[in-house]
C-alpha cells in the first residue's frame, strides 16, 4: 500500500482512497457518484477509506470528468418571505442527499439591479433550476428551460412544456379556512387577496365557498400586496365600512400580521372582536404573542417533491411535465373564535 496522502502532508486522491480501500480508482468514482451498481461492502470500504483519510472530491476535476457543475440554481421571488424557508429546507435535505447543492437568488434584489439570474445560472452551468414564488417575470424562465431542467415551486406559474410544477392545493386551503370560520358561526366574512395565480385560486375559492353556505354573507374581497404593510391597509378599509366583517381570511401569514395590527390600532381585540386566519404555517404564526390560526402548507413537503421532480427531469430531460399538489390542512391557534 502506498503512502497516504495524509502521512506524506499532500492532501489525499482518489489513488489513496483506492490503496486504502483495496478496490479500483473507477469503483471508488461510483460511490462518489452514488451508483448502486457497488456492493455493499465494497461501498463501506470505501467510505471508511475517505473518513479516515480525510478525502475531499476536487470540485472543478469532477464537473469537467463528468460534465455537471453537481449545483442546482434556486430563484426565489423575494427572499425576505419566511415561507421559503421551510420550503428550501425541504428542497435542500434531498438535493443534498444525492451530491447536489444549492445557489440561491434573490428575485426582489434581481428586479433593483436589471440583472437576468436565469441567464446568470444557465451561465454557470447549473444541472438545474427551481424557481420558488411568483416570478414578476414568469416568460424569463422560458430560455432558461430550455437550456436547463427546470422546476417551479410554491406556486402554479407559469407552465411550460417540460417545466413540472409543484405547489399546495391552494383551492382546498382556502376552503379549510372559509369553512373554519363559517363553522365558528361567522357571516360576514372578508378576505385579503394575493396576487398571481396562487392568489386567483384562493381568492375564487374563498368565494365559492361562501356561495355554497347559504347562511352566510356575501364574499367580500379587498386586495392586498403580500406584504405586512398591505394586510394592515386592506384591513383599515375592511373595519371602516359600515358592516365592518367579523372575521377575516388572509391571503397569507405577513399580511395577518398586518391585520392583527390593523385592529389592535383600531380598539378591536382579536379574537373576540375580530378572528383572524392567515396561510402558510409560517415560523411568524407559531410567535406565542401572535399564535395566529393559519393553513399549513405543507411547504417542506413542497420543497422535497420539487427536489424529486428536479432529479427526476435531469434524468429525462424530454419527459412531459406535470403537476403536483401537496395537501395543506388547518392549525387552529388564538386568533379564530365564535363571534359575539
Amino acid at each position: 500500500m502506498g503512502e497516504s496522502g495524509r502521512e506524506s502532508g499532500r492532501p489525499p486522491t482518489i489513488r489513496d482512497v483506492a490503496d486504502r480501500a483495496g478496490v479500483s480508482k473507477s469503483l471508488v468514482s461510483l460511490v462518489l457518484r452514488g451508483s448502486d451498481q457497488v456492493r455493499d461492502g465494497k461501498r463501506q470500504a470505501v467510505l471508511t477509506a475517505i473518513e479516515e483519510l480525510g478525502y475531499r472530491p476536487n470540485a472543478a476535476a469532477r464537473s469537467l470528468s463528468e460534465r455537471r457543475t453537481r449545483t442546482v440554481g434556486v430563484l426565489l421571488n423575494d427572499m425576505r418571505n419566511p415561507w421559503f424557508v421551510e420550503l428550501l429546507d425541504g428542497l435542500n435535505s434531498l438535493l443534498h442527499d444525492r451530491g447536489l447543492h444549492m445557489l440561491l437568488a434573490d428575485g426582489h434584489l434581481n428586479r433593483r439591479i436589471g440583472e437576468d439570474l436565469t441567464r446568470t445560472f444557465t451561465e454557470l452551468r447549473v444541472d438545474g433550476i427551481v424557481a420558488v414564488g411568483t416570478l414578476p417575470d414568469p416568460s424569463a424562465l422560458r430560455t432558461a428551460a430550455d437550456r436547463v431542467p427546470t422546476v417551479v415551486a410554491g406556486t402554479r406559474e407559469p407552465q411550460l412544456p417540460r417545466v413540472d410544477v409543484v405547489a399546495g392545493d391552494d383551492e382546498h386551503g382556502a376552503r379549510l379556512a372559509t369553512e373554519h370560520l363559517i363553522g365558528l358561526g361567522h357571516r360576514r366574512i372578508a378576505h385579503i387577496a394575493g396576487q398571481g395565480a396562487v392568489g386567483e385560486l384562493r381568492r375564487r375559492s374563498f368565494e365559492s365557498t361562501m356561495r355554497e353556505h347559504s347562511a352566510a354573507g356575501p364574499a367580500v374581497v379587498e386586495q392586498g400586496d403580500l406584504t405586512e404593510e398591505g394586510g394592515y391597509r386592506a384591513t383599515v378599509r375592511l373595519l371602516s365600512s359600515p358592516e365592518r366583517p367579523t372575521a377575516i381570511f388572509a391571503f397569507n401569514d405577513i399580511a395577518c400580521v398586518g391585520a392583527l395590527s390593523a385592529a389592535e390600532e383600531l380598539g378591536l381585540q382579536v379574537p373576540r372582536d375580530l378572528s383572524l386566519v392567515g396561510y402558510d404555517n409560517t415560523y411568524l404564526s407559531r410567535l406565542r404573542h401572535l399564535w395566529l390560526t393559519t393553513v399549513d402548507n405543507a411547504s417542506h413537503d413542497v420543497g422535497r417533491r420539487a427536489a424529486q421532480c428536479l432529479l427526476d427531469r435531469i434524468a429525462d430531460p424530454a419527459r412531459p411535465a406535470e403537476v403536483v399538489l401537496t395537501t395543506p390542512g388547518l392549525e387552529v391557534r388564538g386568533t379564530t373564535a365564535p363571534p359575539r
